[in-house]
């Protein structure tokens, strides 16, 4: 056989035919969180959806579990342009969109359908976060604002029944200031800790109690050393999904379109998801890893925390994104 048919043959062989091309573009897509999580059925419906819709001409990688590194980190990267997109929460990126601090605002939304409609495709709160984008210039686009689940909290040893019972303890948060005070407002000590590290630091005592969606505290295993899961549902999980205004700009109309649409999809599939790995988590996370359940009355911290949305928005400059939230109910 000649070396021109033995190239055909394993050419056949491997799909490798005349029509198959390498793709035009190549997008990365970070998420910080280990599977199950609904960030990572975002991104593998972006990834299945975008090149399907795009016919090949956009190639989407996946990296999950922080593989990229740290949220502030990517961010920045995004607005270099070494990475192309991001799905992540909004509290995690307080430090470059300070105006994301009001999404961790307590019992601001009454579930996760409430959030959705203020703050998806084509709201007021959308828009206002795009130009916010741009006058802090990011150099990224954001693409949608989604919910992808409740906020709860776990403690390392302490049963949480109420408020009472969280008074002393050291409350690990992320760098968001509309976390601290809520927490302070609530007798606790608050350390910062990066979602990465906040294992260890539960593990060591540098934080005895934290807060995180169910499929993080899940995925990450935090019920091994935090095993007390207080139901308090003080926030919904406002995620986003943003792009490099690099990458953004080097796609055509057509293909921009494709991905703008691929995005808002996603976001209503967190919904979904959020809602699904919820419900089943409490019960796995009993049956299966011995986690101690408690469902406190909300009444209590609504009625300690609500009187306090006005005061904690004028505090932290958030007095828009506050008012133009409550417009929205």
């Amino acid at each position: 056989m000649t070396i021109s048919k033995l190239f055909l043959a394993a050419a056949a062989v491997l799909g490798l035919g005349g029509t198959v091309h390498a793709a035009d573009f190549n997008i990365r897509v970070h998420t910080l969180v280990k599977s199950p999580h609904p960030y990572n059925d975002m991104a593998a419906f972006l990834k299945e959806d975008i090149e399907a819709k795009s016919a090949g001409r956009i190639a989407v990688r996946i990296f999950d579990s922080g593989q990229l590194g740290q949220d502030p980190a990517v961010i920045s990267e995004i607005g270099l342009g070494t990475i192309d997109v991001m799905i992540s929460t909004t509290s995690n990126a307080v430090q470059q969109v300070p105006e994301y601090a009001i999404f961790t605002m307590p019992y601001l939304f009454k579930g996760m359908d409430d959030a959705l409609a203020r703050v998806g495709p084509g709201t007021p709160v959308e828009a206002h976060f795009q130009k916010v984008y741009e006058d802090r210039a990011l150099n990224m686009k954001l693409l949608a604002l989604g919910a992808s689940g409740t906020r709860n909290l776990s403690t390392a040893a302490t049963v949480v029944n109420g408020p009472d019972d969280l008074k002393g303890l050291k409350m690990r948060t992320p760098p968001s200031p509309m976390d601290s005070e809520t927490w302070a407002a609530l007798g606790m000590l608050p350390v910062t800790v990066a979602w990465g590290e906040l294992y260890a630091a539960v593990q060591t005592g540098v934080a005895g109690a934290l807060e995180s969606s169910l499929p993080g505290y899940a995925g990450s295993k935090l019920y091994e050393v935090a095993p007390n899961l207080a139901l308090t549902e003080h926030t919904i999980q406002i995620n986003h999904i943003s792009i490099s205004n690099r990458t953004w700009n080097k796609l055509p109309e057509d293909l921009q379109k494709v991905v703008q649409e691929a995005a808002v999809a996603a976001n209503q599939l967190g919904v979904d998801k959020a809602k699904e790995y919820d419900d089943q988590l409490v019960e796995t996370l009993q049956a299966e890893h011995g986690v101690k359940v408690t469902r406190p009355d909300t009444a209590a911290f609504v009625g300690i925390l609500s009187p306090i949305q006005a005061d904690l928005a004028a505090e932290l400059d958030l007095e828009d994104e506050y008012a133009l939230l409550k417009g929205q109910q």
